[in-house]
């Protein structure tokens, strides 16, 4: 006889339904554990930490040079483009609630409004993009990761820093971008340092690049090329 309730057979015993567990080793794209909470933490420090050298401003520019932009291509190279956006984001908050880890010693919010408010933008943005980018590589090269900064570390820092600028500063936008040239050697300088930096350490210790393309399977060593 049939349970109408059940769909299932007097007297046959039934069977649980049980749903498999994850895979050992699988993780969500935005999943974070104890050591991806620990690395990004340290580079939202080493963000910071490369403000404190100071800040020199060229040509009048009322934004200053800083190496700051060294650590976002790091954060972005190393810890993938989730990871390395929300490095940023822990450094940007800092700054927001007044500590003074903006170059030159700045904090605040401020900044937010400032000269430098779109570059501020610029390195949260940079570094996903960075990240994405290398994400994307077959093999964590020299040459793919140097694009890669060129790209997220310098292009889109300064198609947001730029506007931004000459709107806040009121200096016509073709003034403001020659004005900004004199940025650009030593953002290059920088995008050479975290391409070899990057390559370094992951060759070193392939655990420590995270990238949000092994996110939801059981993660691979990473490998580097020259």
């Amino acid at each position: 006889m049939t349970d109408a309730s059940t769909g299932t057979t007097a007297g046959t015993p039934r069977t649980a339904t049980t749903t498999p567990a994850p895979a050992a080793g699988t993780r969500g794209p935005l999943a974070l554990d104890a050591g991806d909470a620990a690395r990004v933490a340290t580079f939202a420090a080493l963000i910071a930490a490369l403000g404190m050298p100071g800040s020199i401003a060229l040509f009048g520019n009322a934004v200053p040079i800083t190496l700051q932009t060294l650590g976002v291509m790091l954060a972005g190279a190393i810890l993938g483009a989730w990871r390395g956006a929300l490095a940023v984001a822990t450094f940007l908050a800092l700054a927001a609630a007044g500590l003074p880890v903006l170059a030159g010693g700045r904090g605040g919010l401020g900044a937010f409004v400032g000269p430098s408010a779109g570059y501020l933008v610029g390195f949260l943005v940079g570094a996903a993009v960075v990240g994405w980018l290398v994400d994307r590589l077959r093999r964590v090269t020299f040459v793919g990761v140097l694009v890669a900064c060129l790209v997220g570390g310098v292009a889109v820092v300064y198609a947001f820093g730029v506007p931004v600028q000459s709107l806040v500063t009121g200096v016509p936008l073709a003034t403001t971008a020659q004005l900004s040239l004199a940025f650009v050697p030593g953002d290059v300088l920088k995008a050479l340092a975290a391409a070899a930096i990057t390559v370094g350490v992951v060759r070193a210790y392939p655990a420590a690049r995270r990238s949000g393309r092994s996110a939801g399977r059981p993660a691979a060593a990473g490998r580097a090329s020259s």
